[in-house]
């Protein structure tokens, strides 16, 4: 069993609030710019990437407070976060390639949730990953914003970095601490790199029309 503080347990929760902010500022700069399904698979993916990570603290608090060890939060967290990730990046594709367009969208991304296994999971979580960062980065090209693609891509490269992090020894606090350094900054360059759009008008902002 891993070992957690009440204060790391805290800490990780700042993450979860950093990605929340982005995300609500981006589902409403995006809105008007999005299909009804582009959008809900969007607004779906990133609750459950919110939920997944507040569960994930909410458990580790809990087992550094010694109340209980409500495993079940933590052991939803990877398959919840990753179908959340996949569902997220597919919605700002669809956005990207398809503006007003693409309800048929929505099958594609049901499918994998009646899988199982680490090595889907994983390729689920970067799959979204990419295909998220990437598409927020083209439009940061399109509107001229460079400094929010490097915010984007930093965000893409944390978020690889705590899946290695994952795979080592967390039994040593200090471990635990470096991964959660390295998921404020991924998260923090997001909501910095959400920030530069909104303030560049991302809201008025308008896609160029598919031809």
């Amino acid at each position: 069993m891993n070992e957690f503080t009440v204060a790391m347990a805290l800490v990780d929760y700042v993450p979860v609030l950093l990605f929340a902010a982005a995300a609500v500022i981006l589902q409403r700069d995006l809105y008007h710019k999005m299909s009804k399904g582009s959008f809900a698979l969007f607004a779906a993916g990133t609750v459950n990437i919110f939920c997944a990570g507040f569960l994930k603290a909410t458990w580790k608090l809990l087992y550094a407070a010694g109340v209980c060890d409500f495993r079940a939060l933590d052991e939803m967290f990877f398959p919840v976060q990753s179908l959340g990730f996949l569902l997220a990046g597919l919605g700002i594709v669809a956005m990207v390639c398809f503006p007003q367009k693409g309800e048929r969208v929505y099958t594609a991304a049901a499918a994998p949730v009646v899988f199982s296994g680490t090595f889907l999971f994983v390729g689920l979580m970067v799959a979204g990953l990419a295909c998220m960062n990437t598409g927020l980065s083209c439009i940061a090209v399109k509107m001229k914003k460079p400094g929010a693609v490097v915010c984007f891509v930093v965000t893409f490269v944390c978020c690889m970095g705590m899946g290695y992090l994952s795979s080592q020894d967390f039994a040593q606090a200090s471990m635990n601490w470096i991964a959660e350094g390295v998921n404020v900054a991924g998260q923090g360059a997001l909501l910095l790199g959400t920030l530069m759009l909104h303030k560049a008008g991302l809201a008025e902002w308008e896609l160029p029309a598919k031809k």
